[in-house]
């Protein structure tokens, strides 16, 4: 059953499921009737010859030069060729999608003035997997990412480059291929296609999603290394967490009891201290408070996916076009940049607990480096290295993009949102924690093989999994395969997968 896009209700969840695992999609009827009626509106504004912006004048600093009739029927192309000026590597194929489904919602609301030919052509190209090429960087954030999005409206003409079924072709012939004939662009059409911030809105909502997938597994490792160091499970009480009333520690606090459940720490038989390290019993008040953070940036995330971003908007309602700033980036970027600190924030927590596992002063009675051989061995003393040189470059990446405004177009665009920059540097930073945290389960699995107790059920579970992967640490042995496979393991979300159907939704 196809996703019915109407310019409202969409979420991150339907986002991913279109971008990343091709669900269809579909106009709904209410929302096409809006488009009809926003174009003709503004056909009888360029009739009259009203002074609309981008419509029959140029842009940025040329915004007061006004075009003749003839200059308004070549002047879409000419936007669209100088604004698709990105760089560099194309953006990934599910980064495009999104942006597009992105756009689609955003004409749904009959605010935009293109006519219906360009909403569906970009329905078209999704359902038939037609995806343009799409340098990532180019973006500043403002007037929407129009170097990015111009690549995607060039295939409005026919031209530029998409992947088609494995391949690599030329625009127009891959929309030959897929049957698609080519609108064209007429008066608004281009600016109407690329005006908004699509493509960091939908790289961020992809990002929201995979890093809550990320928490949840961060909850699994500390619950696994908390038992493998023999912790005292009363900071994880959730009455402890509800007197003070953040949602995000309480949902943390339960997802590591649901991990730990029927433990042999559980019983009260055995000795533990009276009080942990922060890194241990801190662990629901921080992954807590990056789950707070992420809740922040998704509702901001898809009122953007909801909202018209775009200028001038059009209202027919009131025959009024208006012209101001919808497309500015600013309202995603800033909560995304603070997403990607809290998510650096875990990561540290994650590996101030391998410490721990690792250090024979802290390790309650684990071996030295987790391995029996110290002195011969050095178990997992590089596995901290590693995992410290990857949460360095995610301390460089937390610096805010959103601050870092350089002005352009002759001062006309003087202050912009760079919110493509964290855009990227989001994706990096959790490239990243999947391999701190890759590391650190690793470590939890080898130290719960040395303890001589049954570990929680969810622990249990996930340890089953890291050991189908990574064998017990016996004696030294290269651990890049081990880090990369442990990395891979985290992003797949398999460990999860397999606690989840052991101990039920950790959300």
């Amino acid at each position: 059953m196809a996703l019915v896009i109407s310019g409202e209700g969409l979420t991150v969840d339907h986002l991913v499921r279109v971008a990343r695992h091709g669900e269809k999609v579909e106009l709904d009827p209410a929302a096409l009737e809006r488009i009809k009626i926003c174009r003709a509106m503004l056909e009888e504004k360029v009739k009259a010859r009203e002074i609309m912006y981008g419509v029959n004048t140029g842009i940025g600093e040329f915004s007061e030069v006004v075009l003749d009739d003839e200059q308004v029927k070549q002047f879409q192309r000419y936007l669209i060729y100088n604004h698709a000026a990105g760089i560099g590597d194309p953006a990934p194929i599910e980064y495009v999608r999104a942006a597009m489904l992105g756009r689609i919602n955003v004409h749904a609301h009959g605010n935009s003035g293109c006519r219906p030919e360009i909403t569906q052509t970009l329905i078209d190209m999704l359902n038939k997997g037609v995806t343009p090429v799409v340098c990532q960087k180019g973006s500043v954030g403002a007037c929407g990412d129009l170097a990015p999005m111009s690549q995607i409206a060039l295939l409005l003409m026919g031209e530029g480059e998409a992947y088609y079924q494995g391949e690599k072709l030329p625009g127009a012939k891959a929309l030959e291929k897929a049957g698609i004939p080519v609108p064209g662009l007429k008066a608004r059409d281009g600016l109407a296609a690329i005006n908004g911030s699509n493509l960091l809105t939908a790289m961020s909502a992809i990002h929201l999603y995979d890093i809550n997938r990320w928490l949840k597994q961060a909850e699994i490792a500390a619950a696994m290394t908390i038992e493998a160091l023999m912790g005292n499970l009363k900071p994880y009480d959730k009455r402890l967490h509800e007197v003070r009333g953040f949602s995000g520690a309480v949902r943390t606090a339960n997802a590591i009891n649901k991990c730990v459940a029927g433990s042999d720490l559980q019983t009260g038989k055995m000795k533990v201290k009276v009080q942990d390290a922060y890194s241990m019993r801190s662990t629901p008040q921080v992954i807590g408070a990056a789950h707070d953070a992420l809740a922040y940036a998704r509702e901001q995330v898809e009122i953007e996916l909801n909202g018209v971003g775009d200028n001038p908007i059009f209202l027919p309602e009131y025959k009024l076009t208006l012209t101001g700033a919808n497309f500015q980036g600013t309202p995603v970027a800033v909560p995304m940049d603070m997403v990607g600190s809290t998510v650096t924030m875990v990561s540290v927590l994650s590996e101030r607990r391998l410490n721990r596992l690792t250090n024979p002063a802290l390790s309650v009675g684990l071996p030295a480096f987790l391995t029996k051989g110290a002195g011969m061995f050095s178990g997992m003393m590089l596995s901290q290295y590693t995992a410290d040189t990857l949460i360095v470059e995610q301390r460089i990446l937390s610096t805010p993009a959103s601050i870092q405004s350089i002005p352009a177009a002759a001062d006309q665009e003087d202050f912009v949102s760079m919110g493509m920059n964290t855009a990227i540097k989001t994706g990096q930073i959790i490239d990243n924690a999947h391999g701190v945290l890759g590391i650190e389960f690793m470590a939890a699995a080898q130290g719960l093989d040395y303890r001589d107790f049954t570990p929680g059920k969810g622990c249990s579970a996930a340890r089953d999994v890291i050991r189908q992967h990574v064998d017990f640490l016996d004696e030294d042995r290269p651990l890049y395969p081990d880090h990369t496979t442990m990395k891979g393991l985290v992003k797949s979300c398999d460990i999860l997968s397999a606690v989840e159907a052991a101990v039920g939704s950790l959300e």
